[in-house]
């Protein structure tokens, strides 16, 4: 919930939606939108049965001399959802009904165009139908013709490539930072914002970016870690600048001493010899979990034989070796792991 409500708080900026399509969404007529009219849909526009989603968002923005709504979905479930053609067409159905009680239909009295967005971070690669079309058992004859339509455009953050992610562009760097493999990296990613975020009035997209790193990057890259209190970016950088390496260290032996004790706690009651050793089984138990979490958050799912190669390190210096090489490798067979 704090990454869907982070994410929230990040694209209900019209920078970060404006960035987005623009380096997103590669179609022609994305250049002819004008971005200057960006404005947030606020209000509900559900039935109390079926309630959007609080990480939901959409706006609008003037496509020639009408508007054109944009209604971004994110979706950071551990499973890809297979319908989500379907909710997406109830979703925009809702929103046209608003609308339409609203008095908010152009003068035409027709219906808006709506881009159908889905931001998908999962590790899953994503195999749900793209069109509510293939949702649908097939019809007879002319009976295809009455069946509904509706395409969506998908995001996926875990599958846009590197080249893409290196443009001057705010919805690049955030999922770089969601891409980092260590905290030298997320300070790369940090001087770029800080250049880019330097007027006066982007100091609320600022604190959105210092709000989701202290909440929710920071405490997934150092678990377990204290992260002070901070409210803007630069305070962010500076204090990584001074504690990386500590935390770093701090992290690794924690979750080494924690396993130790808890193995010599087991054991002791069996001798001060077997107590030792299930302290250092146990401890090598969390260095292995650690290191299978941080080649994960790397390279994705990893496959039974690269689990079993870690899981058969038998030395805590064998693991903060690997540890440390996990973020600038380019493969699991530059580790030996593969």
């Amino acid at each position: 919930m704090e990454h869907d409500n982070g994410y929230k708080a990040l694209f209900s900026h019209p920078e970060m939606v404006q960035d987005l399509l623009r380096g997103f969404v590669h179609e022609d007529w994305v250049d002819q939108l004008d971005f200057s009219t960006l404005e947030r849909v606020e209000g509900s526009f559900v039935t109390p049965g079926l309630r959007r989603r609080e990480s939901d968002v959409v706006w609008r923005l003037r496509w020639r001399d009408r508007w054109l709504y944009v209604y971004l979905l994110m979706e950071f479930q551990s499973t890809v959802d297979p319908y989500m053609a379907l909710r997406l067409m109830v979703y925009v159905g809702l929103l046209y009904q608003h609308l339409i009680q609203n008095r908010q239909l152009p003068e035409s009295g027709k219906l808006p165009p709506v881009l159908p967005l889905v931001l998908y971070n999962g590790y899953a690669l994503w195999d749900a139908a793209r069109e509510l079309r293939e949702l649908i058992e097939e019809a007879p004859g002319s009976l295809k013709r009455y069946q509904p339509q509706l395409r969506y455009c998908l995001l996926d953050e875990g599958r846009i490539a590197e080249g893409d992610l290196g443009i001057q562009n705010l919805a690049a760097a955030l999922f770089r930072l969601e891409r980092s493999q260590g905290l030298e990296e997320i300070q790369g990613v940090l001087g770029a914002l800080l250049e880019w975020l330097v007027e006066p009035e982007q100091a609320p997209l600022r604190r959105s970016f210092t709000a989701w790193l202290k909440q929710v990057l920071l405490p997934a890259r150092v678990p377990g870690v204290a992260i002070p209190e901070v409210s803007e970016l630069e305070e962010v950088r500076s204090m990584l600048a001074e504690r990386v390496k500590d935390w770093t260290r701090e992290w690794k032996q924690e979750g080494f001493e924690k396993g130790f004790g808890e193995g010599l706690e087991k054991g002791f009651g069996e001798g001060l010899e077997k107590g030792l050793e299930k302290g250092i089984e146990k401890g090598l138990e969390k260095g292995h979990a650690a290191l299978l979490r941080e080649l994960e958050k790397r390279f994705g799912p990893l496959s039974e034989v690269a689990r079993q190669r870690v899981e058969s390190l038998d030395s805590f210096e064998k693991i903060v070796e690997l540890s440390a090489a996990v973020s600038t490798a380019p493969s699991l067979g530059a580790l030996g792991l593969s």
